[in-house]
């Protein structure tokens, strides 16, 4: 046993090599691959058509030559010869120039002239234009020389351009000419200090109209009112808040003074549009056709008795605001019709036909137009006129004594 143990340790160094030799006998290159390395003697030996086509002489690229046959490759040492660039002539083997029918534009030394391709003709730039202009003194506006310097001064004349209109309606124009000359500044500061600036004209704040809402003007509601008021021909001014305490007072008053037709309010009655309105419809609605009607005649007066004024109800004492405290009510006292005759609002007499129709008709038309009506027979507070207001109920009811 001790001498087996003493022949494993020899016998097992012999093996190994003898099986790597048996394993890389599969390694050795084929003979396609063997055959194409070649020592350099034999390639440069070779003639130049086997090679192939290298785009240039191999005169240019030299080789060197080592011992072992496995490394012996071409190499250049040193570039002799300039490359070819890409897309150039040379590199795509062309020798002869290109003609202009192969494509390629040739651009003249003092470029392309595009206007003259299309037919158009030259246009002349601002700045030669005005060059041209200072060379010849024909500048239109002042030129000066010697900018920044301590000296500078004007040449010459600014040339006269044409604005008859303006000339004529200032009566600047020179005698035999339809130009306006353009002033200097020495002439235009004289002309300021003789006749003072003009100032352009602003609109007044303080008129409701032309104020914003947002600036404490006129609601839009109100300027409506009285573009309607307007159309109706009613005479009218706007006139400055009326304020008394919480229960009397008028935010946006006018002033009636008269109505379409020439008809006049004596005196001139402080009520709000609204009433305004209804009470100008009424008039040119009802009134005047009625009086035309049974007299032939036209109104041409309208006596009122009270319009704004800041009392309760008939004046009493506990009763409530009267409408006339707000400026929406308007009491009619007497009608005069431009024959003259003079109709009073009160009870007619048995023979008083005329009268007593018209004030019957024009008292129920009313019904129409305001929301209160109260007259002779309604109660003692108004046996001498007509009371009209617009009274906001809940119920929308309108209460017409008749």
């Amino acid at each position: 046993m001790a001498f087996v143990s003493r022949l494993r340790r020899p016998l097992g160094l012999f093996l190994i090599p003898a099986m790597l030799a048996a394993c890389s006998g599969g390694m050795t290159p084929p003979d396609d691959i063997v055959g194409a390395i070649r020592p350099s003697e034999e390639v440069s030996q070779r003639p130049a058509a086997d090679i192939g086509d290298t785009g240039g002489d191999l005169t240019d690229y030299p080789v060197e030559t080592t011992a072992a046959a496995d490394t012996a490759m071409v190499t250049p040492l040193a570039e002799k010869k300039r490359l070819p660039m890409i897309d150039s002539d040379e590199a795509m083997g062309i020798t002869q120039p290109v003609q202009a029918s192969s494509g390629v534009l040739t651009v003249p030394e003092g470029g392309v002239n595009m206007d003259e391709g299309l037919g158009v003709a030259r246009v002349e730039g601002l700045a030669e234009a005005q060059a041209n202009e200072i060379a010849e003194g024909n500048a239109t506006q002042v030129v000066v020389d010697g900018i920044g310097s301590d000296t500078p001064q004007q040449i010459g004349q600014p040339a006269t351009i044409p604005m008859s209109d303006a000339g004529v309606e200032l009566g600047e124009a020179p005698d035999g000419g339809d130009y306006l000359q353009v002033p200097d500044k020495a002439t235009t500061r004289r002309r300021q200090t003789n006749e003072g600036e003009q100032v352009a004209f602003l609109p007044r704040l303080n008129n409701p109209m032309q104020m914003p809402e947002t600036m404490g003007g006129m609601p839009a509601s109100e300027k409506a009112c009285r573009q309607r008021l307007q159309k109706l021909g009613v005479k009218f001014r706007d006139v400055p808040r009326i304020s008394r305490g919480r229960s009397c007072g008028i935010a946006w008053p006018i002033e009636l003074s008269g109505l379409s037709g020439g008809i006049q309010i004596k005196p001139a009655a402080q009520v709000n549009c609204q009433i305004t309105e209804a009470f100008a419809r009424w008039v040119k609605n009802e009134l005047v056709p009625s009086s035309r009607t049974r007299y032939l005649s036209g109104v041409s007066a309208i006596h009122q008795m009270s319009s704004y004024s800041c009392r309760t109800m008939n004046s009493q004492r506990g009763a409530s605001i009267s409408e006339h405290a707000k400026g929406n009510a308007i009491d009619v006292g007497k009608i005069v019709l431009k024959n003259g005759k003079a109709i009073a609002i009160e009870k007619k007499g048995f023979f008083a036909f005329r009268e007593k129709g018209l004030l019957k008709s024009v008292r129920g038309d009313s019904c129409k137009y305001f929301s209160t009506v109260l007259g002779p027979g309604s109660d003692r507070f108004h046996k001498d006129h007509f009371h009209f207001d617009l009274r906001a109920r809940k119920s929308g009811y309108r209460h017409c004594s008749l």
